[in-house]
């Protein structure tokens, strides 16, 4: 099995292109969604840290917006309480599909959380930042302010299209994006 990254910035078509490829998807941000609704251990362990933000379970996204907004460093802090549960699911989803060809990982944090190996293929998707603006603004209860903080958690986009093997150009065309994720698919299956 080879595993193959999508890295960009928020809102650059990663989940677009990651269905693209039509192989099994790992989508870290769904995972958490996920968790938020269904883990009591994790729901625990934040109330634990956050005693006075969050309430009850299911947890609230507006809860964990409050707690991310009070302090700049409880985004790093809510991270290290999720990010080995997101980690679990992902290892996981790893040994279910080691039979497959190809795994597609979209997952936000790949780089900055250490997750990629020599092996893996890293794919950048670049586009236009109005495009992007563009796209974030139809999504529903779409959070600029919380975009903007996610963002400086997140490494400078130059850094990851240089770790990258590949790089799209995404210009949120279903028939050029199919192209490149041929042309990719092509280039690594040898």
């Amino acid at each position: 099995m080879r595993r193959i990254a999508l890295v960009g910035d928020i809102g650059s078509g990663k989940t677009f292109l990651s269905k693209i490829f039509k192989y099994p998807v790992f989508n870290a941000d769904l995972q958490v969604i996920e968790l938020y609704k269904k883990d009591k251990f994790l729901f625990r362990k934040i109330k634990r840290k956050f005693p006075n933000n969050v309430t009850r379970f299911p947890i609230k996204k507006n809860e964990i917006l409050k707690i991310i907004f009070k302090k700049k460093k409880n985004l790093k802090i809510l991270g290290k309480l999720i990010h080995p549960f997101v980690r679990k699911k992902m290892n996981n989803f790893l040994k279910i599909n080691k039979k497959q060809k190809f795994v597609i990982l979209d997952v936000p944090l790949f780089l900055e959380n250490k997750l990629n190996t020599k092996k893996d293929v890293i794919i950048f998707v670049e586009a236009d930042k109005e495009k992007i603006k563009q796209k974030l603004k139809k999504r529903k209860r779409i959070n600029f302010k919380l975009i903007n903080v996610l963002r400086q958690n997140q490494f400078p986009l130059r850094l990851k299209k240089r770790k990258a093997t590949f790089v799209i150009n995404n210009n949120f065309i279903s028939k050029t994006a199919k192209k490149n994720v041929k042309f990719i698919l092509k280039k690594i299956d040898k």
